[in-house]
């Protein structure tokens, strides 16, 4: 079997993702589960080079030889893409590809709570969409840039690394920009956006100082600016996004981060009982009170005043869980390995 076949067959065994590792038959995740592709043979060292190579133009082959890793999107056809990664390992080529869906979600099929569409109206400020690898972050940006473009007249533009889903512009202008080809760096990207007279920036990811120091001043100028953090929880992402700046410039961004946040929204993609998977979120708005917090570096009793602001709109990671097991859509079990507070599943109600 070659590469575009396994592409095809994980698409048809709905994967989220490929594995493809030497003395290893192909591995797809289905639900959140390894599994081996049945009836193919384990990889050796030759095949799965050439397989990974194909993928590749020459450019392309030459940056990965020399980096020794790769990231890329990929088209099997107009309707099926997937993000590519490519690495050594023990000098062995290894590959992971993510299947991306090619239609775009909405808010209401991703579950996302309808208070979230009442951000994406905001003219300026700052969302983040935080959690760890497969978590869905991407689906989540996506529905949340097909909303804007399905709502308002806006100039939508995307630093992604690479491209996941590509978006047709509706009432909305849409710029899609990839790392490499399109620009050097995610900083250098976001340094030149504000000549490209943008409304919302999509930043895919924030991954050091001077991006998020960037996307902060962003959201500072007018501008309403959606990015994703590897962090768990939104205290965490707020001690994330200070830590990373030198002592003597984190009273300055906790100052700014206070002003132009404008909510976190941390999720973990969990086993349903139907089958599938849910996302289970974390929602925290900046409220007079969380913002009041980050100023006086108070950042630990975040998670008291997320718990107890559900008129805000707002809710914990427990209490989400905690519903989500009370509408049998996740096990006791999986509730509790997710629990802050494991021990509390039977003890609070959701108001």
């Amino acid at each position: 079997m070659n590469i575009k076949e396994l592409f095809k067959t994980a698409i048809e065994k709905k994967a989220s993702d490929l594995h493809l590792v030497v003395s290893l038959p192909p591995m797809l995740r289905i639900d959140g589960e390894l599994v081996p592709i049945k009836g193919e043979k384990e990889l050796d060292q030759k095949g799965l080079e050439q397989m990974a190579f194909s993928l590749l133009d020459e450019g392309q082959k030459k940056k990965f030889i020399g980096e020794k890793d790769l990231d890329f999107g990929f088209s099997l056809d107009s309707k099926s893409r997937f993000r590519v990664n490519l690495r050594y390992e023990r000098d062995n080529v290894s590959l992971a590809a993510r299947v991306i869906n090619e239609k775009l979600s909405t808010l209401e099929e991703i579950g996302m709570p309808k208070i979230i569409s009442n951000l994406l109206d905001l003219d300026q400020g700052l969302i983040l969409v935080t959690g760890p690898t497969g978590c869905g972050k991407s689906v989540t940006l996506a529905a949340m840039i097909n909303y804007i473009n399905k709502n308002r007249q806006c100039n939508i533009i995307t630093l992604e690394d690479p491209i996941e889903f590509v978006f047709k512009s509706e009432k909305s202008i849409i710029t899609q920009r990839q790392l490499g080809s399109d620009m050097v760096t995610f900083a250098s990207g976001l340094k030149h956006v504000l000549r490209q007279d943008p409304d919302v920036v999509m930043v895919g990811e924030m991954r050091d100082l001077e991006t998020i120091g960037t996307t902060i001043t962003l959201a500072e100028t007018g501008h309403l600016v959606l990015a994703t953090l590897h962090t768990y929880s939104a205290a965490q992402t707020v001690d994330r996004i200070i830590d990373i700046f030198p002592p003597h410039q984190q009273n300055q961004v906790r100052m700014q981060l206070s002003m132009v946040l404008a909510a976190v929204i941390s999720q973990r993609l969990l086993p349903r009982i139907s089958g599938g998977r849910v996302a289970a979120r974390e929602i925290m708005f900046n409220t007079p009170a969380v913002a009041n917090l980050i100023r006086e570096n108070k950042i630990a009793q975040l998670r008291t005043v997320i718990e107890t602001s559900s008129k805000e709109g707002m809710i914990s990671l427990d209490q989400h869980l905690k519903k989500l097991y009370e509408d049998k859509v996740i096990t006791k079990e999986v509730a509790q390995a997710q629990m802050n507070n494991p021990e509390m599943l039977d003890k609070f109600r959701i108001l």
